[in-house]
């Protein structure tokens, strides 16, 4: 079994050693990086693994998995150079963060892969999209997915895509907490409860979701099957288009990927 190594043990990088714990990797087999001194220890109690500094996890670890604040990334790299070894295959998480950056922080030339996901990961249901540098291959990207299939849906794209991902799915949970959180406070003003109005919600954005799964049917074909003439849907929907709800989502998710490409820049 591969040596596996988790660079941060915050919320994200927590739920993906979950993930590898849960999916058959050993305590023993994975070895994780955590500058907090509280956390580590409770890391380290709870999943019996071992916590070290970063540049020994580098040195141990097969496969690096960076689950750093973007912003830390650098630093990081700096810090555990001189142990990525050529054969080490990294794996980042760090937003915006591109591949050839990574890259040219480690002489050795490691292979990399870089991962767009998302907060489902914290409950197993993480939507990633993943993309090689310019020294990893098809074994490398499969790795990668082998390793973030527990924690959810994997899909491989170009790293040219990455700014679009992450607008459409790596953002994409806030965007639908905005919307169930504003459907919840319409349940209110209608006279629900608001426990009442948030479980009426959260049950029905979760069954939309399974039935986009399970049908394949485009969303225009079961939005029209909820929509019956001269009905309560449609009065609604034509609300939605009056007050251009579409078309702010276009723009919402436009500026997004902007913002994303800015960040990858800078």
């Amino acid at each position: 079994m591969m040596i596996v190594g988790v660079m941060g043990a915050g919320r994200l990088g927590g739920a993906v050693l979950s993930g590898l714990l849960s999916s058959g990797h050993a305590p023993a087999d994975v070895v994780v990086a955590e500058r907090d001194a509280a956390r580590a220890s409770e890391v380290a109690t709870r999943h019996g693994v071992e916590v070290h500094p970063p540049a020994t996890v580098a040195a141990k670890a097969d496969v690096l998995l960076i689950v750093v604040k973007p912003q830390d990334v650098a630093t990081l790299l700096t810090e555990v150079a001189p142990q990525v070894s050529a054969g080490t295959l990294v794996v980042s998480l760090a937003a915006g963060v591109t591949t050839a950056a990574i890259e040219e922080r480690l002489p050795s030339h490691p292979p990399v892969i870089r991962v767009m996901t998302n907060t489902p990961l914290l409950v197993g249901e993480a939507m990633s999209a993943i993309c090689a540098g310019r020294y990893a291959g098809a074994e490398h990207l499969a790795t990668a997915q082998g390793l973030l299939a527990p924690v959810g849906q994997v899909t491989q794209v170009s790293e040219a895509q990455l700014d679009a991902v992450t607008a459409l799915s790596g953002s994409g949970p806030a965007y639908f907490f905005y919307l169930v959180d504003a459907m919840i406070e319409a349940g209110v003003l209608l006279g629900l409860p608001r426990a009442l109005a948030a479980q009426l919600i959260t049950q029905t954005a979760l069954g939309s979701a399974r039935m986009l799964l399970d049908s394949g049917e485009h969303p225009a074909i079961l939005r029209e099957a909820v929509t019956s003439p001269g009905g309560t849907t449609v009065a609604a929907l034509r609300e939605l288009d009056r007050h251009g709800v579409r078309a702010a989502l276009l723009d919402a998710l436009e500026a997004a990927s902007d913002r994303s490409r800015e960040l990858g820049r800078g």
